[in-house]
């Protein structure tokens, strides 16, 4: 995501020149080449033309503080101005009404249902509702079996009607269904189509018009660019919708949607959605996307992914464990099972600053832990518990049982000693026994 664009942005700030202050002309350079770096990422001409003109306005006659350069400062306006442009701070969804109404909409192919599913378990798990799913989609053959499978997997209810081909009747039907169940929230997964045509419009304006949703939510394909931007003006213009949701930024997409769609229709990115998971459902921040899209990473968002995962009585009995050296492989089973429910693994190391650079041309497969999980999962509960009883017959077992070689089973314990020894002697004396350590190493 955004990789083309940071490596264009970076190259640009390196042509400024010059000290004290930014000038017309050691600016102009720079700024035509951000605008074609704009450009050649699918970024609407007229805002990036707006965007630049805007920057410059801010950055001339600025003047440069000694302790940075005219290119430090001008990155900052940069990163200011992509924040405004995105839509300057996180949009709430609008949660009044009993139930609250939510009515997803957007072209065939968008991952309208997907997005419905991991809205649907955000909102339970994250914001403590009942949601009830609506299978307003009755064209699509598999869409209503689509969003069943969603709806089992994160242990929320589907409405359907079987056989209806009115989705009107259904949305309707869904909304008394959800007051006489506890359902609090309503999500209604519409009908798309492969282009934007009348029919289309005359239907979902007729649910809106029934139901009255307290958010109309536009999901809008990243990979498309200005097409995206152009579907989400016609759908703004007969639905005036609340807010957008970006889906599918994790893939080979340059980022250009994201930056435009904000000014050209006038409503907030209210969440971005990546891969499968069901989890992999973030709130759309603007400046940490401007962090990112800079290479500055997003450490705030990593936290919180991690912090959703942690659970403050594991974490003491698992410090416990590990003063006293009982830290074991099923203790580092659960680890990876908690990083994996982070999300997509390149996506989370590229929160960190400088790393997406580092990993462009890396490929990180979710499968990563795989080969580690299969030797894990190949010890006796004895052996899980007891790691130093892996002796050389057994570690033969464990490569054979796995699908691994005996190379990649001594590779993983040898990992697995360092990183308990490491994590002993921080959790036992921190910095007390490292700098005991460090006093005794050789001087040269």
């Amino acid at each position: 995501m955004f990789e083309n664009l940071s490596e264009r942005l970076e190259r640009s700030f390196k042509l400024l020149k010059g000290e004290g202050k930014i000038s017309e002309i050691n600016v102009a350079e720079t700024l035509k080449d951000v605008r074609k770096a704009l450009l050649d990422a699918d970024v609407n001409y007229r805002v990036a033309k707006q965007f630049t003109d805007l920057v410059k306005q801010k950055a001339l006659g600025m003047n440069v503080l000694n302790a940075i350069k005219p290119g430090q400062l001008l990155v900052k306006i940069v990163h200011d101005e992509l924040a405004e442009l995105m839509g300057g701070k996180a949009a709430e969804i609008d949660l009044s009404g009993t139930p609250t109404v939510i009515l997803i909409a957007g072209l065939q192919g968008s991952g309208k249902t997907t997005f419905s599913g991991k809205l649907a378990s955000y909102l339970k798990t994250k914001k403590g509702r009942q949601p009830l799913l609506v299978a307003g989609d009755v064209y699509r053959p598999a869409a209503i079996d689509q969003l069943k499978v969603l709806g089992e997997q994160i242990g929320v209810p589907v409405f359907t009607v079987e056989g209806s081909k009115d989705p009107v009747a259904i949305a309707k039907d869904a909304i008394k269904h959800a007051k006489s169940n506890g359902n609090n929230v309503v999500i209604i997964d519409t009908a798309g189509r492969l282009a934007v045509d009348e029919a289309m419009m005359q239907e979902v304006a007729a649910i809106k018009k029934a139901v009255s949703p307290q958010e109309i939510l536009f999901v809008v394909d990243s990979m498309t660019g200005q097409d995206a931007v152009n579907t989400a003006k016609e759908f703004n213009d007969r639905l005036n919708f609340n807010g957008v949701v970006l889906s599918k930024l994790d893939g080979d997409t340059r980022g250009g949607a994201a930056l435009s769609i904000r000014s050209v229709v006038d409503k907030p990115i209210k969440f971005v959605s990546m891969g499968e998971k069901m989890e992999a459902l973030d709130v759309f921040h603007p400046e940490r996307m401007a962090d990112r899209i800079l290479g500055m990473g997003d450490i705030v968002s990593l936290v919180e992914r991690a912090q959703e995962q942690y659970d403050a009585d594991e974490a003491r009995k698992l410090h416990k464990k590990i003063v006293k050296d009982q830290f074991n492989f099923n203790d580092f089973l659960s680890q990876i099972a908690q990083i994996k429910k982070m999300g997509n693994l390149k996506d989370l190391a590229g929160m960190i600053p400088g790393m997406g650079k580092v990993l462009k041309d890396i490929d990180i497969d979710d499968n990563a832990f795989k080969g580690v999980e299969a030797i894990i999962q190949s010890m006796t509960p004895y052996e899980r518990e007891n790691p130093t009883v892996l002796n050389g017959s057994r570690r033969k077992r464990l490569a054979d049982g796995s699908g691994t070689s005996i190379q990649e089973v001594n590779r993983l314990i040898k990992q697995f000693d360092d990183m308990r020894k490491m994590m002993k002697m921080v959790s036992g004396g921190g910095a007390k026994n490292l700098s005991r350590m460090m006093g005794s190493m050789p001087r040269r």
